[in-house]
Order: structure tokens, then sequence, then C-alpha cells
């Protein structure tokens, strides 16, 4: 039995950044604060908790007054660093490069957009820390669409400008643009439409897609490991499933089935931007462990 580790796989740098400024604070004073959950996986959080990571929520920010706090990968809204302001905690600010510049440009299109009536929409998660962070740069007043059906919300007569939470998938962000300018085209007939496009989802990211397809195709049965609210495990595990219908989502090793396995020749194991590596290698042993038994 052949098990392969696909080495495409992994934290992305953003995440790899929060995690080792985390790391850096627990070791020098072993108390820290966390402004939701630093990472989408739940072994991976164990660990930091067990070094001494405590995750908070935003309504328990009057809870920790003077204490120090991490701002994860996603990113926050200029209301949280206000909030951390007036109860004296110290933030160390490990948002994700890529998400501080898309939220530094949504803001100035929307203080442009503003004096034309025109509209920022969002294609994200309602609810997920990065698209909250993006909204908050508007004075909450972006359009959020999920799906080709949400652009109903949109008012097609008014200009748009477009953005992407930075880890949805780029074929429907494409097709989410396209039918916005379909609608709005009607709206001006005799002039350019007003719609701007930005190009906002990270390449890093991007790029895992079409490589995770490939990884798929390759091996007999594909272990999927990430966390089961990973933004970014959701998309990629269909992607897996598209390429290979012998995939399977693990969140930890006692999740594999041996059944699974019958048969095959080669396994493959991989994961999302949110899985570390060593967990992706304790399920590898774990089912080079079952298949050696069987």
């Amino acid at each position: 039995m052949k098990i392969n580790i696909d080495p495409d796989s992994g934290f992305c740098f953003g995440v790899v950044s929060a995690v080792k400024e985390a790391e850096k604070e627990l070791k020098r004073s072993g108390n820290l604060y966390c402004l939701g959950e630093i990472v989408h996986n739940k072994a991976e959080l164990e660990r930091l908790q067990n070094k001494g990571l405590k995750t908070i929520q935003h309504n328990e920010l009057d809870k920790i007054k003077n204490q120090t706090m991490l701002i994860r990968a996603h990113g926050e809204s200029p209301e949280t660093y206000n909030k951390a302001e007036d109860y004296n905690i110290t933030v160390i600010d490990a948002s994700c490069p890529i998400v501080l510049k898309l939220q530094k440009k949504i803001k100035a299109v929307y203080i442009e957009l503003k004096k034309q009536n025109g509209q920022i929409v969002i294609f994200g998660e309602p609810g997920h820390p990065e698209t909250i962070g993006l909204v908050g740069q508007t004075e909450k007043n972006a359009i959020v669409v999920t799906n080709i059906s949400d652009i109903k919300k949109v008012d097609f007569s008014r200009p748009v400008a477009l953005f992407s939470q930075t880890t949805k998938s780029i074929e429907e962000y494409r097709n989410i643009a396209r039918e916005i300018e379909k609608n709005m085209s009607s709206h001006f007939p005799d002039t350019e439409t007003p719609l701007t496009v930005n190009h906002t989802i990270c390449k890093q990211v991007s790029k895992r897609l079409p490589l995770i397809k490939e990884f798929c195709k390759s091996h007999d049965v594909i272990v999927f490991v990430s966390g089961k609210n990973s933004s970014n495990g959701k998309i990629l595990f269909n992607g897996c499933k598209e390429k290979n219908r012998n995939s399977y989502h693990v969140e930890s090793p006692s999740e594999l089935a041996p059944r699974w396995f019958t048969g095959a020749s080669s396994v493959g194991v991989c994961g999302a931007t949110s899985t570390p590596k060593w967990l992706m290698e304790n399920v590898a042993n774990k089912i080079a462990e079952i298949t050696t038994n069987e």
C-alpha cells in the first residue's frame, strides 16, 4: 500500500504566521487570548490551548481588559480595534497581509463609491470572520452574496464594485461577476456598465484547487483532513470528490474506517489551508497501521 501526503496541502503563509505569533507570545508569557478560533482545526486548537491559548468571542472583550489578544489571519473590522483600545487590550495583529490589503482597498473604494451612489458587493459567507471584517470597512453597508441567486439583493441600476472573500472559488466568483454584469447591462444600454470586478482571491489558495484535483486523480482513495467548519476545506474537499469519488473527509485519525481502503493500492492524504502537516502525518501513519493489520 502506497500512502502519499500531498506536498501542496497544509497551512497557508497567513495561518503559519498567526500560529508563530501565538507560539512566540505563549512561550514568553504562557497566556494569550485569541479573538475567535486561530485556525479552523480542532486538533491544532487543542495543541495551542495546551500551551495557554484561550479563545474568546467579540462579546467577551470587556472581560479581558489590560490583557494581550491576538487577531488571527482572518482580520477584523475597525470596530474591534476601537474596542480593544477602549479596554486597554494589547493587540498582536496577525491579520494576513493579503486580507489587510483587501480591507484597505474596500475602504478606499467605498469612500469614492458613496459619491456615485454606488454599492460594494462582497462574494463571501455571511458570518465568516473575514467577511465580517471586510463588511466593517464599509460602515456595514456592503452587500454580501453567497451564490448567484443572492445577486437579487443588488440594485443593478447603480454602480457596483465587486470583491471576494480571499478563500472563495475563483470559478464561482467569475460566474457571479458575469451574472451581475448581464443584469446591469440592460440598465446602461448606451454606456459602459459601471461594474468593477476586483481580483481579490488569494493566489496561493486559488492554486490549490487545481493542484489538489491532480493529486486526487493519481490515487485510489483520498483522505481529506480538515475541520468541518473550514470554508476553504469545503471547497477543496468538493474538488476531491469531483475527481475521485473515493474521497473521505476526516478531522482526526480516529474517524478513519478500514473498509475505505479495501482493494486500494494507493492512498492520498491532503488537507486545507487550516490543516497542519503534523495532523496529515498522523492520519497517514494511522492508515498505514490499519492497512498493515488487515
